[in-house]
């Protein structure tokens, strides 16, 4: 284990900003933190980096307490990427050997690394250009090289990828991806994107007004949320109050506003539960035009809403309650779909998520 982290709690004036009973990071493990904006993120990586006291709680680092390192040599160990690239002015290789420099290493080791670390992020033609002629993707792919110059044991990153066009962020979360897959650097990854998450993540931590809700595989958590605001957050749209009519060996039957509905969970009968599905689980049809298949819930009723996201299109269809489809922009266009339209919806039963009340 790299990094233990027991009871942490740091407050601001009388507020408690971020509150963490137990969180740890293995050796060559990423670690995602995931949060809205003001929910404890970049206080996280700010405590962990020793620029923020908290006011309980410890920080083991490779088995010592943080607090017992000497801190220039505990911020030696590690490297930071924030949002800003925070380039000096002075040339690609310059900002790329300046913490080796500050490290005192040899001229030709100093080389090495930085020509090993423009190669690997495909800035070597940019070696002499002048930081201030950079693009925005050019600048954060200086600063990522520069941090993973210095060989640290731990890498921390506040949201790097966020300033960035989309174009741009794509090839550059590619490239980055590829790099932690090579080095195995352990690192902290903190940001509000949840494709990063998964693109990323060995384990996600989600962080919401402060507090840890829930630390895990980033399928668990992103399937199997522990209560309705984690849901929400991790982009479960359809979150409905249900009860527990029957149940089969795990198979279970649950009243949603008068539809009785399939899932999978082990959840005694009588039981309240919240009812979640995500938007990409549902498969839509013309009204009644559904072939027999292994999807088990099926539901009529009407169109109500469209909302663009890109490529894809979020219907909302009025089932008795509102059930979210996310479709593709195609897909909505081959079958002339409209507001007002009935059409029929259906999901399998383990694409059911159930949270016990």
């Amino acid at each position: 284990m790299l990094l233990d982290i027991k009871n942490l709690r740091v407050r601001r004036l009388d507020q408690i900003v971020l509150d963490i009973p137990q969180l740890s990071l293995n050796q060559g493990e990423v670690l995602v933190v995931i949060g809205p904006n003001g929910a404890g993120k970049t206080t996280l990586l700010m405590t962990l980096c020793r620029l923020v006291k908290p006011e309980t709680g410890q920080i083991a680092f490779n088995n010592t307490l943080i607090t017992e390192i000497d801190e220039l040599a505990y911020r030696r160990r590690i490297s930071m990427v924030m949002q800003d690239p925070m380039l000096l002015n002075m040339s690609v290789f310059d900002n790329v050997a300046v913490g080796l420099r500050f490290r005192r290493l040899p001229k030709k080791e100093i080389v090495r690394r930085v020509d090993e670390w423009l190669e690997r992020f495909g800035i070597s033609p940019l070696r002499h250009r002048p930081a201030v002629q950079l693009s925005g993707g050019e600048a954060q792919r200086v600063s990522l090289a520069r941090a993973f110059a210095t060989q640290p044991e731990l890498l921390l990153l506040d949201e790097p990828l966020s300033p960035l066009d989309a174009p741009t962020r794509a090839r550059l979360l590619e490239d980055f991806q590829s790099i932690l897959t090579a080095t195995k650097v352990s690192a902290v990854f903190v940001t509000h994107d949840q494709d990063e998450a998964l693109i990323l993540a060995d384990k996600v931590a989600v962080l919401l007004n402060g507090h840890l809700r829930q630390v895990g595989a980033p399928q668990e958590v992103f399937s199997n949320p522990v209560d309705p605001e984690v849901a929400t957050f991790v982009g479960i749209e359809t979150v409905i109050e249900g009860n527990i009519l029957s149940n089969q060996d795990g198979r279970v039957v649950v009243d949603v506003k008068g539809s009785f509905l399939e899932a999978v969970r082990n959840v005694e009968v009588g039981r309240k539960v919240l009812f979640c599905l995500r938007p990409e689980d549902v498969t839509l049809w013309h009204y009644n035009s559904a072939p027999i298949s292994s999807a088990r819930n099926r539901l009529s009723g009407q169109i109500v809403r469209f909302t663009s996201q890109g490529p894809l299109v979020n219907v909302t269809i009025d089932c008795g309650f509102p059930l979210k489809a996310l479709i593709t922009r195609a897909s909505s266009q081959e079958m002339a779909l409209k507001e007002g339209e009935m059409v029929t919806a259906t999901f399998k039963a383990s694409a059911v998520h159930l949270i016990a009340r």
